[in-house]
């Protein structure tokens, strides 16, 4: 099916986005929601998303709703009905678009049981998801950011591709109540973020440590925020007990939204491959990023890869949620403390020099 002559730019659509997780994926499809409303004012935007990261946009300026469901309960057959019933609801909406951005088979059906008069999706052949589609948005090449491949849907609806936009535009009330319960002022903060989904994105929590120890060191007016989920309480520990005073755990006890605009005041993150990860280079605030088995190239910070540090392995990037290499997780143990301190201090030296603390 062509698109072209289908609709008038001036035409007020009603499109539905799919793209239900994960946090770093949501974060990077937003730039298409950014520039939908840029180049079709008059549309109307929902958002089909896991009901666990509702906050995230919640409020948002671009949005015209969210159709959130709970992803966890839809695997049980006696939840079924719900999903079904879901669904019904998507279909009365009579949307005009759908845009799938995840690309795997379960996204796909939904785009296609929508019912929508025109339906846009990424050609990824992981789970055959590209039947359900009109129109299929081939990766331009390995290499293409996730970012640039998302973006690249636009150009199917003829919309320009900018950055004339805010990514993740601000929250003064978050931040506001942020400065209301914890000591923000008179710091310059970095973020750590320890944890990842994968074991084997993991940096090992001892190297984190000894990170904060070289900068406890020799920066007197830095301190550092650990973020993350509850399960990564152990990890906030450990590296918090190399400095205490200097660190403030915050791992399971922040909100979303207090999530980013922590990332938003901080100076610089120093992070595994991870959500907060693409939160900050949304940002546009500088990012140190550890990298061992997930391939930068493709979904790296955006805009920031010559800040990722690696190994030079020959096993990497595996793609692999398990490590198999002779001696476990090497990609990451070979990159040292040392290799972080410096790569960060040369990054807030670029970034913003001796900046003022937060006040």
């Amino acid at each position: 099916m062509s698109f072209s002559g289908a609709f008038r730019v001036n035409r007020l659509v009603k499109i539905l986005i799919v793209k239900p997780s994960s946090l770093g994926d949501v974060v990077q499809a937003l730039p298409v929601l950014r520039l939908l409303k840029k180049g079709l004012p008059a549309s109307e935007v929902y958002w089909w998303l896991d009901a666990n990261l509702a906050p995230l946009l919640e409020g948002d300026p671009d949005l015209s709703g969210i159709i959130a469901f709970e992803r966890r309960r839809w695997r049980s057959p006696l939840c079924w009905p719900e999903a079904w019933r879901s669904l019904q609801l998507i279909r009365r909406q009579r949307f005009d678009w759908v845009i799938d951005l995840q690309g795997l088979l379960r996204s796909g059906l939904v785009a296609w049981l929508a019912n929508a008069q025109f339906t846009i999706g990424l050609e990824d052949h992981r789970e055959g998801a590209p039947a359900f589609y009109d129109v299929r948005v081939p990766r331009p090449s390995y290499d293409t950011h996730a970012v640039d491949w998302y973006l690249a849907a636009l150009r199917v609806v003829g919309l320009p591709v900018h950055w004339d936009f805010q990514w993740l535009p601000q929250r003064p009330g978050v931040a506001a109540r942020l400065r209301e319960k914890w000591p923000v002022a008179g710091s310059r903060w970095i973020v750590l973020h320890p944890g990842a989904r994968w074991l084997n994105k993991r940096w090992p929590v001892e190297h984190f440590a000894e990170l904060v120890r070289l900068f406890s060191a020799s920066h007197s007016a830095v301190r550092f925020v650990i973020l993350g989920a509850p399960a990564d309480s152990e990890l906030q520990r450990t590296i918090a007990h190399a400095a205490p005073g200097r660190c403030l755990e915050l791992a399971g006890k922040t909100s979303l939204a207090e999530m980013i605009e922590w990332i938003r005041l901080s100076e610089l993150t120093i992070t595994n491959d991870t959500g907060p990860m693409h939160v900050a280079a949304a940002l546009r605030k500088p990012v140190v990023a550890i990298f061992g088995p997930t391939d930068p190239r493709r979904t790296g910070p955006y805009g920031q890869i010559e800040r990722v540090i690696r190994s030079d392995l020959p096993c990497i990037p595996c793609m692999k949620d398990v490590c198999r290499y002779e001696k476990p997780i090497e990609c990451l143990r070979a990159i040292s403390p040392q290799m972080i301190f410096a790569r960060a201090q040369q990054t807030l030296s670029e970034s913003s020099g001796e900046a003022p603390r937060v006040e």
